[in-house]
């Protein structure tokens, strides 16, 4: 079987990713609702009482909608650091299930090594996630306002890279969106622009994986096509020209990303 991921669904209103090996299946954020994550599951054919655990990155409601009617129906462990844990509302009987992870320190979980990494995002103790399992690592970098020189170490050798590309920088400042927040996208504390996810991938990305999938994609500050197009330009400028050697997929909100299958 190897390794599938398969990204749920990712943007704004909502962001879920699944990673399954041969005998376990682990969801990184659940911020649709119940009804919606089971749907979105059975279109991979992973039954709900399939799933043995959940990650959560941080507690804004695009990644924790549906936490607690999921729970709730289905009992699993969901690991989040202690910053999001106080700032999460989840309902008192299912605290129990809740475990801290701190960011540095592995999780080993079946046959998961899961490493919460630290990124700066405006949220309480917010982290992405570096995942080995079955000899495959896949990164999760879906909220973050830059890639910093700690998040390029960590994420080195990278078979799989799912990586934020929020917002065009113009289309943002040119939109409907309130100053404040448009600053708050902009800031380092924020969400990766086009340019600044280009300019990543350009200079600093290792080009070892296989798959790069862009994230969180804005509705109105964005298209799709203007972000593959950024990305697109920024691997065909290196040297070794990797836009032909890893395959660009790009997340969508509304349905779920063509499987990715690794080993």
């Amino acid at each position: 079987m190897g390794v599938i991921i398969n990204i749920l669904g990712s943007g704004s209103s909502g962001n879920a990713a699944l990673i399954s090996s041969s005998r376990t299946r682990v969801l990184f954020d659940i911020g649709f609702s119940k009804k919606e994550i089971v749907d979105r599951l059975s279109q991979v054919h992973a039954a709900p009482e399939t799933i043995d655990a959940i990650f959560v990155s941080h507690e804004h409601t695009d990644h924790t909608l549906g936490l607690g009617g999921f729970c709730k129906d289905f009992c699993i462990p969901v690991f989040m650091t202690a910053g999001t844990r106080s700032a999460v509302k989840v309902q008192e009987n299912l605290r129990s299930r809740l475990e801290t992870m701190q960011a540095g320190n592995p999780i080993y979980f079946q046959d998961f090594v899961v490493f919460p990494i630290t990124v700066p995002h405006d949220a309480c103790e917010p982290v992405g996630f570096v995942v080995i399992v079955e000899g495959i690592k896949v990164a999760l970098l879906i909220d973050l306002g830059e890639v910093t020189p700690s998040i390029c170490e960590q994420i080195r050798g990278s078979h799989c890279l799912i990586l934020e590309s929020n917002h065009d920088v113009e289309m943002l400042r040119a939109g409907p969106y309130p100053q404040v927040i448009k600053q708050r996208l902009m800031s380092n504390q924020g969400h990766l622009s086009n340019s600044a996810a280009a300019g990543f991938l350009a200079s600093h990305y290792d080009g070892n994986a296989e798959y790069i999938v862009l994230a969180h994609i804005s509705r109105v500050n964005n298209h799709p096509d203007i972000a593959r197009l950024s990305a697109e330009r920024a691997l065909r400028a290196r040297p070794d020209r990797l836009l032909f050697g890893s395959q660009l997929h790009m997340a969508a909100q509304d349905l779920r990303t063509e499987s990715i299958s690794l080993g």
